[in-house]
């Protein structure tokens, strides 16, 4: 297929998470995300079904060009897995022909957020800390949501070159005496201590539960949105402080490892719903407090995304960067 015809009609664009997947068209690089809708992941059999069922509900009229999706869950020479979705592996050329594209890419959703990062302007963002970016460093982002994700973002002189990884299974960053006793809970009933089983939304469940433990105390399991609503009482207001001083430890672990002076940038469903509790933790003292680069890591600037749809705008310059004649912003 010729280039004009890979950009003569919209982009299908996507952020499929082992909840809800988000689908939106948009009208090439610089377009604005347009019929934004959300399904339910697990009413559907698998990747390529969902984005067909998006587009013959909400898209009956456009035959999209090219499409990225973004998914929860690694993807390696193509192939990719859904980690919470209960899905089978399945490949990129499989979705690609079920959806009749003439180019498809399937990358893993933290590589979309961290190619979201450049376009995010003021508004998108909350300021937690530390000073102006430098332009010409990595960027870096950690997100707790169902999960646990964190990638890298490196400039380049032909564009931004996103790191995927699967960073949150590396060990918790339990550094106080409560927070190794939770840890240590942790172990032994999971055989590890990962950060994902603390920095998630069943994370934050978990350090409730284990902090009734170490009280001696009963009590009923709770949601993370429980949790968040119940932040006036004690070992609620404890665990959301908890979780957030070992995110800022988290953030500053991957700010060293990345380099990232050009700041590091936190997402995730219960953030922005907690604002207030982050700000007045310990997050930012525990991004910094790491001897003897404490003022390496002071100049590094921090921020809460608060954009509606990041992963989208993300996958939106991945086709920008990849598709032949397009001239990302």
């Amino acid at each position: 297929m010729s280039t004009g015809s890979l950009n003569s009609e919209p982009w299908l664009v996507g952020d499929i998470g082992g909840t809800n997947a988000r689908f939106a068209l948009v009208d090439g690089p610089d377009g604005v995300p347009t019929r934004v809708e959300s399904l339910p992941t697990r009413d559907h059999a698998g990747l390529a079904e969902v984005a067909a069922a998006y587009l013959a509900r909400y898209a009956p009229d456009v035959r999209p060009s090219a499409a990225c999706l973004a998914v929860a869950g690694p993807v390696t020479n193509r192939t990719y897995h859904l980690t919470n979705a209960g899905w089978p592996r399945g490949t990129e050329e499989e979705v690609r022909a079920h959806l009749g594209l003439a180019h498809l890419e399937i990358i893993n959703d933290f590589e979309a957020l961290a190619l979201s990062l450049p376009r995010l302007g003021e508004d998108d963002l909350i300021p937690l800390g530390g000073t102006a970016p430098d332009p010409a460093a990595p960027l870096a982002v950690v997100g707790p949501g169902t999960g646990l994700g964190v990638a890298g973002l490196v400039p380049t002189a032909g564009g931004w070159a996103p790191l995927p990884g699967e960073g949150g299974q590396v060990d918790a960053p339990a550094a106080t005496d409560r927070e190794l006793e939770v840890a240590r809970l942790l172990r032994a009933e999971r055989g590890v201590a990962n950060a994902e089983d603390l920095l998630s939304g069943d994370g934050l469940g978990r350090i409730h539960r284990y902090l009734a433990v170490l009280d001696g105390a009963s009590a009923a399991p709770l949601t993370a949105q429980e949790i968040v609503e119940r932040r006036d009482d004690p070992r609620c207001a404890e665990a959301l402080h908890m979780f957030c001083a070992l995110l800022g430890s988290l953030a500053g672990n991957v700010a060293l490892t990345l380099g990232a002076r050009g700041g590091v940038f936190v997402g995730g469903g219960i953030l922005p719903r907690i604002v207030d509790v982050l700000r007045g933790s310990a997050f930012r003292a525990r991004f910094e407090g790491k001897p003897p680069v404490e003022d390496y890591l002071r100049g590094i600037p921090t921020a809460l995304i608060v954009h509606p749809g990041p992963a989208l705008a993300g996958a939106t310059l991945r086709l920008a960067q990849s598709l032949p004649e397009t001239e990302p912003a």
